[in-house]
C-alpha cells in the first residue's frame, strides 16, 4: 500500500521539526492506551520534553504511520527522523541502557536494591507462583509510585534482588524506587492481597464511613474519588469529594504533604492502593475510606445506589 503524498509530507515535517516524535494514543499527560502509557513512563525517566502526536485525533495519520515506517502498531518512536520501535523495544531499550545512550543520559544505576518480603507475603507469591514455569517474578514501581507485579521471561539486562528465598526482577527505575519497600500480605475485610511499604511511608490509616461523614461535616478532611467513570456514573461521587480520574494525580500530589486527605472506591480496595501512592509520596495523614461507596450507601444514604 503507497503512502498518500500530502500524509508523507506531514509525517517527515513532524519529523524534521522535533528530534523525539512519539506517535501515540492519547498524549504525554493522559495516555489513551496500555502500550502508549508504556511508552510515555519510560520515556519520562529520561526526557524532560519529546514531541507526541495523539494519533486518534487524525486518521490519516494513524494509518499513515504504519505505512511510512512499515510497522503496524502503535505507538511508535522517532529520533532523528528514524524509528527505533514500539513500547516493548522502547523498555527493552530502557532496561539494557540503550536507551541512555540514545538520549545521552548517564547509564543506570544497576546496584539490587534491599528489599524485605514477609513470611505470610512469600507463602501467598509461592502459592500464586507454583504452577508458573520459565517466567520471573517482576515488580514495576511508577513514578508516582503505582506497583505492579507480573509473572514474564526474565531479561539479560534486568536487576535482580532477593529475599526470604524469592527473587524479584526490576527494571532500573523500578529497582531505585524499590530500596528498602516492604512487601507485605494484607487482610481486611473487602478482601487480601500484597502490600508494598516504601520507606518513610506513614501507615494507611482506615476510616469508617461514620468517621468520613464527621470528617465532611468538620470539613478537615479532603476526599479523593478513585472509582472509574464507570463506577461513578452508577453512584455519583459524594459532593465534596474532587475526582482522581478528572484532576489527575500529579494535580492532587501538589497539595501540601500535611493535608489529610481520604480515598474511597467502590468497596475499599482499590482506595487503599492509592492511598499507598500517596503515603510514598509523603503525605503523613492519609485515610482509607473502608467499605468504600457501597458501606455509605448502606450505612449512610439510602439514596446512594448499590451496585
Amino acid at each position: 500500500m503507497s503512502l498518500d503524498p500530502a500524509t508523507r509530507e506531514r509525517i517527515q515535517s513532524l519529523l524534521s521539526a522535533h528530534r523525539v516524535v512519539l506517535f501515540m494514543k492519547g498524549n504525554r499527560q493522559q495516555p489513551m492506551c496500555g502500550f502508549s502509557a508504556a511508552a510515555t513512563n519510560t520515556l519520562n525517566e529520561l526526557l524532560p520534553d519529546y514531541h507526541t502526536v495523539n494519533v486518534l485525533e487524525d486518521p490519516e495519520i494513524r494509518e499513515g504511520i504504519k505505512i511510512y515506517g512499515e510497522w503496524p502498531t502503535i505507538p511508535q518512536l522517532y529520533v532523528d527522523g528514524e524509528l527505533v520501535g514500539g513500547s516493548d523495544i522502547i523498555r527493552q531499550m530502557y532496561t539494557s541502557g540503550e536507551l541512555h545512550t540514545l538520549f545521552g543520559a548517564a547509564a543506570p544505576d544497576r546496584t539490587p536494591p534491599e528489599i524485605t518480603i514477609t513470611d505470610k507475603a512469600a507463602e501467598m507469591i509461592r502459592q500464586g507462583t507454583a504452577s508458573a514455569t520459565g517466567v520471573a517474578i517482576h515488580l514495576e514501581i511508577g513514578p508516582d509510585y503505582s506497583a505492579g507485579f507480573q509473572l514474564a521471561p526474565a531479561g539479560d539486562h534486568d536487576i535482580v534482588a532477593e529475599s526470604n528465598g524469592l527473587t524479584i526482577h526490576f527494571d532500573p527505575a523500578s529497582a531505585q524506587r524499590a530500596k528498602g519497600i516492604v512487601i507485605d500480605w494484607v487482610s481486611t475485610v473487602q478482601g487480601e492481597g500484597l502490600s508494598l511499604k516504601f520507606p518513610g511511608a506513614q501507615e494507611i490509616k482506615s476510616l469508617t464511613v461514620q468517621e468520613l461523614q464527621q470528617r465532611l461535616a468538620a470539613g478537615d478532611l479532603t476526599l479523593i474519588d478513585v472509582r472509574p467513570a464507570s463506577g461513578r456514573a452508577q453512584a455519583a461521587p459524594l459532593a465534596q469529594a474532587r475526582v482522581l480520574e478528572d484532576e489527575g494525580y500529579d494535580a492532587l500530589a501538589a497539595l501540601p504533604k500535611d493535608t489529610p486527605i481520604a480515598f474511597i472506591c467502590h468497596h475499599g480496595m482499590s482506595s487503599r492502593g492509592v492511598a499507598e501512592r500517596f503515603a510514598a509520596h509523603g503525605f503523613s495523614q492519609v485515610f482509607n475510606v473502608e467499605g468504600g461507596m457501597d458501606a455509605w450507601a448502606a450505612e449512610i444514604d439510602s439514596g446512594v445506589p448499590r451496585y
